[in-house]
């Protein structure tokens, strides 16, 4: 199954607001910069008379459109002569021509009629819609990352199927259809819903809703397929994304006029779209009305993506690199956008469909694996290439520097003018702390985290005990804390302590190392949605623990060190592609997204073709679960966080100024690069470990810095509490997780990510989101 990824599609940190990164994935509220500004090419003077600058751009995207549209009908040319049957371009061009009677052949009727037309044209119409509706989502949230999925619409599908399988015993490809359709439509129904209540559509609230109830959809789908093999064994093709199942024009002819509808709107809607672009003040200026347009554009994505996914099932990853592409050679010109996108999604479904057929033939590849292999190359060679500055996509890395030498500028002046302030003699202490001395030695508390690291203790105390009571013995909860501590009945302290305490103590660590992972990684990016699953650390490590049960000879699972190894690599790797720790901007990002594309593709791909067993086997550990894990996990890993937790520790000082831009944090003593680096390296590993015992667990890195920090103030980094969040998080998701359904249990990640949309929306979207986040 394709994972939700936490709040974000892999977003790019936008800056100007609180000295720090925006959400990710969220559109910047004010008015955007010059690279957004539709009317910036105008207002830079040419370069020279005859407008020589201007001139050429138009020719770029003359020459752009009308490159993709000839390779559009040269790929349906070879799509149509492709494939099973043995039919020839000769036969193919008899057929279309009816020459000599050729439609009245059955075989040619059969081949090129019922089974290459329909499916040629669906995959011309499915990706030019999944290629408009991507740039029109990244024009709207102003954000160059932003893909089709992030407005629910995918996991809606995905849970109408599902659900159809499960509930309805629904098995033909046109109930898909009518299920996926269904699904898309009242999940991004939710979603305008949401984002529309006291904050008229924005970008932010719309991109936030669509994420967490993505999110919490994705949760339910998990819910519904670990509770059924069957249901399983159907969902894991028809996730893959596939044109395989096209037969006739009976499915097209239906969804036809929802993908011309969604084309119209998006025709309409591009000339006030690029006003919106100037601004919400200067838009109603104009006479345009932004939470409208925004409405607007939601439908409109949303009719074409539907209509999209349920013709051929969620292949991501087509829109983003549309949409990205697109700016890359139009620019601003939003009209020229939608035109070029549209022609290179067609372009890249029809080339992924064809080679998908003669890959490995006599089977056929899943369609979605191709587009990442296509696209994945394509994205990382634009983002490190030179266009990257020339779609104002900056490095925040190389602004902060620039803007703290003019502050730096600025800063001496005022020096020079201004009289000094002798400083007092002594030091003041901080408010909200008190001194704490034993001997010699003496120590700066903070009363507010210390109150709140003792009270989530007493809750880790107190879900321990109850995960440790919760089972189908009759043991009561005064004598389950008693065999907790080795005192009780002899049965009682082997039950508990053989059985269940092991599980519950790999819990601990999983959720310790996952809370201080999120909450280094927010910190250095300064970032409240930033989590290390956007380094591609849970992709490489199910990729990794899927690469040792190939290996193994048993076919079961490897050493639980795969997990960490297999992040670890992953994030060397897009270190590596995207040029080093210190490039934290776009770059990063979008090496980070194609990396987890192929990885994400690849993980489906072995799913699919494993068997039921292993599969199901495989599936559960992908969502995250603690089943089966004991003291043979949790000791190794706690080795682990007792050599990380001091590290992290000792660099939670310089964390602190890390808040502020390099230029302060370098005048206060800290040295950001190293400390980035460090923060980045430790919070990897920490990842790893958690997901080498539980697998990918959502939410809980995201979710813990922010309960934490509310409860010990904003003022510091809070680590200890933030661990102790994670633990609470894991502990009381898995306790859940074994007694929701008798008989049956559901992962710990599957309730997270469940229990956790709600919670995005409740700290993302309330009044002071804005100060939260």
């Amino acid at each position: 199954m394709q994972k939700q990824r936490t709040g974000i599609a892999a977003p790019p940190p936008e800056h100007g607001t609180e000295g720090g990164a925006l959400p990710a994935a969220v559109a910047q509220k004010g008015t955007p910069g010059p690279a957004d500004d539709p009317g910036f090419a105008r207002a830079v003077p040419a370069a020279g008379p005859d407008g020589h600058r201007e001139g050429t751009a138009r020719r770029t995207v003359v020459l752009a459109v009308a490159g993709f549209a000839a390779a559009v009908l040269a790929l349906a040319a070879v799509s149509l002569c492709v494939g099973a049957g043995e039919v020839g371009a000769s036969g193919v061009l008899n057929y279309l021509l009816d020459r000599g009677g050729a439609r009245s052949d059955p075989r040619l009727a059969l081949v090129v009629g019922d089974l290459r037309l329909p499916r040629t044209l669906t995959a011309l119409l499915v990706g030019g819609a999944l290629g408009v509706a991507g740039c029109l989502l990244q024009a709207v949230t102003r954000n160059p990352l932003a893909e089709t999925g992030l407005l629910g619409v995918n996991a809606g599908a995905s849970l109408g199927v599902v659900a159809g399988i499960a509930l309805l015993g629904l098995d033909s490809g046109y109930a898909y259809l009518v299920c996926a359709f269904a699904g898309a439509v009242v999940a991004s129904g939710l979603v305008l819903l949401i984002a529309g209540r006291r904050g008229g559509g924005s970008p932010m609230r719309l991109v936030l809703a669509g994420s967490a109830l993505g999110a919490t959809f994705g949760g339910l789908t998990s819910v519904i397929v670990v509770n059924s093999a069957e249901t399983y064994d159907r969902f894991r093709f028809w996730v893959l994304g596939s044109l395989a199942g096209v037969e006739g024009f009976g499915e097209l002819g239906r969804l036809a006029p929802v993908l011309g509808l969604g084309f119209l709107v998006a025709l309409l809607v591009a000339r006030p779209l690029s006003a919106l672009a100037l601004g919400d003040d200067l838009a109603r200026s104009l006479g345009h009305r932004p939470p409208v347009i925004r409405t607007v554009v939601a439908v409109g994505v949303t009719l074409l993506t539907a209509a999209a996914v349920a013709l051929a099932g969620p292949v991501s990853f087509l829109g983003l690199l549309s949409g990205f592409l697109a700016r890359a050679v139009a620019g601003t010109r939003l009209a020229a956008r939608l035109l070029l996108a549209g022609l290179i999604g067609a372009a890249v479904l029809v080339l992924a469909d064809v080679v998908a057929r003669v890959v490995s033939r006599p089977f056929e590849a899943p369609v979605s694996v191709i587009v990442a292999l296509i696209g994945a190359p394509v994205l990382i060679g634009i983002v490190r290439s030179r266009q990257l500055a020339a779609m104002g996509m900056t490095d925040p890395a190389a602004e902060e520097r620039a803007s703290g030498k003019a502050g730096r500028g600025v800063l001496h002046t005022l020096r020079g003018r201004l009289p000094l302030r002798t400083p007092k003699p002594g030091r003041v202490r901080p408010a909200d702390t008190f001194v704490l001395r034993r001997g010699p030695l003496s120590f700066l508390v903070a009363r507010r985290a210390t109150l709140a690291a003792l009270l989530l203790a007493a809750v880790l105390l107190v879900a321990v005990v109850l995960s440790a009571y919760a089972g189908q013995s009759e043991m009561g909860v005064g004598r389950t804390f008693q065999a907790i501590f080795g005192q009780g009945d002899r049965f009682d302290v082997l039950l508990v302590q053989k059985f269940r305490l092991g599980r519950i103590v790999a819990g601990l660590a999983a959720g310790a190392a996952l809370g201080l992972a999120g909450c280094l990684t927010q910190t250095l990016a300064r970032n409240r949605l930033a989590t290390p699953e956007l380094l591609g650390v849970n992709d490489g490590a199910t990729a990794a623990v899927l690469l040792s049960v190939t290996l193994s000879a048993t076919g079961t699972f490897g050493a639980w060190w795969a997990g960490p190894l297999g992040a670890l690599a992953a994030v060397v790797v897009v270190t590596l592609v995207s040029g080093g720790l210190g490039q934290r901007g776009y770059r990063v990002l979008v090496v980070g997204l194609a990396m987890s594309a192929l990885a994400s593709a690849a993980t489906q791909v072995a799913l699919s073709r494993r068997s039921l067993n292993s599969a199901s086997s495989l599936y559960v550990w992908t969502s995250g679960s603690l089943n089966g894990r004991s003291y043979a996990v949790a000791v190794p890993v706690l080795i682990g966080l007792a050599v990380l937790v001091p590290l992290s520790l000792a660099v939670a000082r310089h964390l602190g100024v890390l808040r502020f831009d390099d230029a302060t944090a370098s005048s206060l003593g800290a040295v950001p690069a190293r400390t980035r680096a460090v923060c980045l390296l430790l919070a990897v590993a920490l990842a790893g470990l958690a997901v080498g015992i539980c697998g990918p667990v959502g939410f809980v890195a995201l979710a813990s810095p922010v309960i934490a920090s509310r409860l010990a103030g904003p003022l510091r980094v809070p680590l200890v509490g933030t661990m102790l969040t994670g633990a609470v998080l894991v502990v009381a998701a898995d306790t859940v997780g074994r007694i929701a359904f008798a008989g049956t249990e559901v992962p710990v990640g599957v309730v997270t990510t469940v229990l956790g949309g709600p919670f995005l929306l409740w700290v993302l979207l309330g009044r002071s989101a804005a100060t939260r986040v």
